[in-house]
């Protein structure tokens, strides 16, 4: 509907658009203040980062990349991943974004990067999104082979905590797709709020 309107076609939408990306750390680009909400970003409307939840993710952690972006679409979709896990590591400043788990892959690759065997790497990532550990526990030699590669204590932790874990290759699709939502909110807005209230209006408060 949006591409209807404007002739724009989503898919040329820069996803480097710095006005856009602002609208997830701040309201200013949209020349309005949200205060009176309780909310300082952007993100109304927009699919993925327009709940109450989602928003107060966005105001702990002012994301400014792409890259923190799809860290937080898969904090916001995991099991026991942000609420008593991520966010209190990001808030308390023992890790940023970008050092939390958000996806499942994010495990795999660090792991492999702290110099881990890659299989052994692909085993935790397998049992910890799956929720296996938080049940039983790590398997034999798992913990002393993290610790044997200087993996901080915080991060074991917080992956005995998960529940479920959103694979990146989701949360990556679902971040482009609102962000260029959000860019037509920035840059066309009149097109983005016709839309808006034409698709979802009932539930809108």
């Amino acid at each position: 509907m949006l591409q209807d309107i404007t002739g724009i076609d989503p898919k040329s939408i820069p996803l480097h658009d710095e006005e856009t990306m602002s609208i997830f750390k701040s309201d200013e680009a949209l020349g309005i203040s949200l205060k009176e909400l309780k909310c300082d970003v952007g993100s109304l409307g927009i699919p993925e980062f327009g709940t109450n939840f989602v928003r107060g993710m966005l105001m702990d952690t002012r994301p400014t990349t792409m890259e923190e972006l799809v860290r937080i679409a898969g904090l916001s979709h995991g099991t026991d991943v942000w609420l008593g896990n991520a966010r209190e590591l990001i808030v308390g400043g023992t890790a940023s974004v970008l050092q939390t788990v958000g996806c499942r892959d994010d495990i795999m690759l660090y792991l492999i990067s702290m110099g881990l065997d890659p299989k052994m790497s692909f085993k935790i990532m397998e049992a910890v999104r799956k929720g296996k550990v938080k049940k039983g526990g790590f398997q034999d030699g798992w913990e002393d082979a993290m610790r044997a590669h200087e993996v901080p204590d915080w991060y074991i932790d917080s992956l005995a905590k998960i529940g479920y874990l959103f694979p990146k290759a989701h949360a990556v699709a679902y971040v482009m797709m609102a962000f260029r939502i959000a860019w037509f909110k920035v840059h066309e807005p009149l097109a983005f709020y016709a839309t808006f209230f034409t698709v979802r209006a009932k539930a809108f408060d």
